[in-house]
């Protein structure tokens, strides 16, 4: 399968330091010949190695604000993590004014498309003979690493459309009707918190196709921001989300306005990957909602951001303080409902299978173990592969040698010196 990444790599940056290969949650990274190398397969562009390397070889790929200029009509569809990326109090209505005054036509709030998210799931929940627990879809990274490492949850995911989608409907629906364009004549761009929604505009989820046109990091955004809102002292009253839509920039957002205690919130990714695997060993089957994020603190804690994710929490609590929020007025019905369902379901894509032939990958795994009952266990990354095991997978599939550990390395030259010596004794 061809699948867009956003998280991409700079091998002139590498030192090869093995940081990256270390906090991977799927094993996609490895270091060969002193340069790091991503398995695109394996990749879910949570963008964990893009905040541990130290050297910023490892970016995530966004739109320029040269992308305007390819519509008649843009519009911003901002994450609700951008409303608190100012050292001030957050000003709703002068974040999106001035989001019109750096080159958009007009704005529409994700958070505003998050409640609406939000009332599809109540009634989703509703359902009879549902899995529980039921997972939220809303994370990208999320719904990939499942659909790599945990198919079998693959039913319990809430099939419905992610926000950032169900906005730029939205959008452009009301844009058409607004300026008589036509719809490609209208640009959506998503000011976006992370990587991984970056790759879902170009591999959208429950869709054939995103409706999103593009998508600019929110630190891009905020350096046009800043300066504009200093100056801009009347702005426009452009809020129409609740507080309900804007919580979801957090880590328990999104369970908060389902109306249900029985929830886990879990953040971070392999926190993500502990729960996941508690679901699948059946030990949560009495929860009814599990709400997770791959960056830790949800959104306002996506590599892409500005602002301290615990700051920027605190941040949000102040929202009601210093805007004025228009009450919401979704309105909600099966119709409505029927287009935030996914049109297009998740289907198991099997990943690096050893051989295409049982048989034979079931020979390659025999010799996987037996490869690795014989490496340290030590996981030590120096071969340039996150665990034992993965260099042993490696291994079979010729990727590298048994050799590159420098435990058996040591271990084959203290044999090869021995015997040399015996040889030179000998004569």
């Amino acid at each position: 399968m061809q699948y867009f990444h956003s998280v991409t790599l700079d091998e002139e940056k590498c030192k090869g330091c093995t940081n990256c290969i270390k906090r991977c949650p799927t094993e996609a990274i490895r270091v060969q010949n002193g340069k790091a190398k991503i398995i695109k397969e394996r990749c879910i562009d949570c963008g964990e190695c893009i905040r541990v390397c130290p050297y910023h070889a490892k970016n995530a790929v966004t739109d320029s604000f040269d992308k305007l200029s390819k519509f008649k009509y843009t519009i911003a569809i901002p994450a609700p993590s951008l409303y608190v990326q100012f050292k001030n109090k957050p000003n709703i209505n002068l974040i999106l004014s001035s989001l019109k005054k750096i080159g958009f036509d007009d704005v529409f709030e994700v958070a505003r498309a998050a409640e609406l998210v939000t009332l599809a799931t109540k009634k989703y929940m509703n359902e009879d003979d549902l899995p529980k627990p039921l997972i939220s879809s809303a994370c990208p990274a999320v719904v990939r690493l499942i659909n790599l490492r945990f198919p079998e949850l693959i039913p319990n995911l809430v099939p419905l459309l992610a926000p950032i989608e169900l906005a730029a409907c939205i959008a452009k629906e009301q844009a058409m009707v607004k300026t008589k364009l036509n719809e490609k004549d209208i640009g959506v761009i998503f000011i976006t918190p992370c990587a991984a929604k970056v790759t879902c505009s170009y591999a959208p989820i429950g869709v054939e196709s995103s409706l999103v046109d593009g998508s600019i990091s929110i630190s891009d955004v905020y350096k046009k921001l800043l300066p504009v809102m200093k100056k801009n002292t009347k702005f426009e009253n452009l809020a129409t989300s609740s507080i309900n839509g804007i919580t979801w920039a957090k880590n328990g957002g999104e369970s908060a306005g389902l109306g249900t205690e029985n929830y886990i919130a879990v953040d971070g990714i392999h926190n993500v990957i502990s729960i996941l695997e508690q679901i699948e060993d059946e030990k949560l089957d009495d929860i009814d909602f599990v709400e997770a994020s791959s960056c830790v603190g949800g959104c306002i804690g996506g590599p892409l951001t500005v602002e301290n994710p615990f700051v920027a929490r605190t941040k949000i609590g102040h929202i009601l303080d210093n805007t004025t929020l228009l009450p919401s007025n979704l309105v909600w019905d099966d119709v409505v409902y029927n287009a935030v369902r996914w049109k297009v379901p998740l289907e198991y894509q099997p990943i690096l299978n050893l051989d295409n032939d049982m048989a034979v990958a079931v020979q390659k795994l025999e010799m996987l173990e037996k490869i690795n009952d014989e490496l340290p266990k030590l996981d030590c990354g120096s071969c340039g592969a996150p665990s034992c095991r993965a260099l042993a997978e490696d291994i079979v599939r010729g990727f590298a040698k048994q050799t590159d550990c420098v435990f058996v390395l040591r271990e084959k030259v203290k044999t090869l010196t021995k015997e040399m010596m015996e040889l030179e004794g000998g004569k």
